[in-house]
């Protein structure tokens, strides 16, 4: 019984060496070749000439046998009409989506944005809001909602305010394109204030963070790069 538990140990200790071992994993492809991957898969969706690459049964048995790489990660809006996979013309495995009500980087988004880096080797982070945006309208309309829908509502509000703010001649839906951006920059900002694991990535240039915009209509992305205050932002949360 007891060489049973001894062995038992040492393999369990051999087990934990190698998820630990593993746990960081390096990305088979730069930052701004993942970036070039999503554009270029944009673009064949835009023109209808979609390649639908890793779609097929070998793909499946390959990520159900040997895992997950994906090369980027995606925290977009759980909008029905934005089809992460499908507007970037990508397969099983390629993208670690991560979705909620509005794109916000709640605690749990930025866990899983942390997962994709730090444990599957992700390169790439985009925060992808949309056109005609639901959640970003109901908070810049106000009104009475329910109280979980109301914690979205809340995690927009800085946004909207932000957007009234510099845009004091514009009221309702005007104002509704300038929030859906700002909404984008406040979930960067969110992500890297509050995670540093992410900032150090980006400090290392081993990971970039970008925002992005969707059109419903014509299907394109616009890259919009960057948060414009990233290198204040890495400054003020090392501190």
């Amino acid at each position: 019984m007891k060489k049973f538990c001894y062995l038992s140990l040492i393999l369990a200790l051999l087990l934990y060496a190698g998820t630990t071992a593993t746990a960081t994993v390096q990305s088979r492809v730069s930052p701004d070749a993942a970036l070039k991957m999503l554009q270029d898969g944009n673009g064949r969706f835009v023109s209808n000439g979609p390649k639908r690459p890793n779609q097929n049964a070998q793909r499946r048995l390959d990520t159900a046998e040997k895992g997950q790489q994906p090369f980027a990660a995606v925290l977009a809006c759980a909008d029905s009409r934005v089809p992460v996979e499908v507007l970037f013309d990508r397969g099983i495995g390629d993208i670690f989506v991560v979705r909620n009500a509005g794109n916000i980087a709640t605690k749990e988004s930025i866990g899983s944005l942390e997962y994709a880096v730090d444990h599957l080797g992700t390169p790439l982070v985009v925060v992808l809001g949309h056109a005609k945006c639901g959640a970003v309208t109901a908070a810049m309309e106000g009104g009475g909602v329910p109280p979980n829908i109301q914690a979205i509502v809340d995690a927009i509000a800085p946004a909207v305010a932000k957007v009234k703010a510099v845009s004091p001649e514009k009221s309702g839906e005007a104002l509704v394109p300038g929030a859906i951006t700002a909404n984008v920059w406040q979930a960067l900002a969110d992500i890297l204030r509050n995670s540093p694991l992410l900032r150090e990535k980006v400090k290392q240039s081993k990971v970039k963070v970008v925002g992005a915009h969707y059109d419903l209509k014509t299907g394109k992305v616009s890259w919009l790069g960057p948060h414009p205050q990233q290198t204040q932002l890495l400054a003020d949360s090392a501190q």
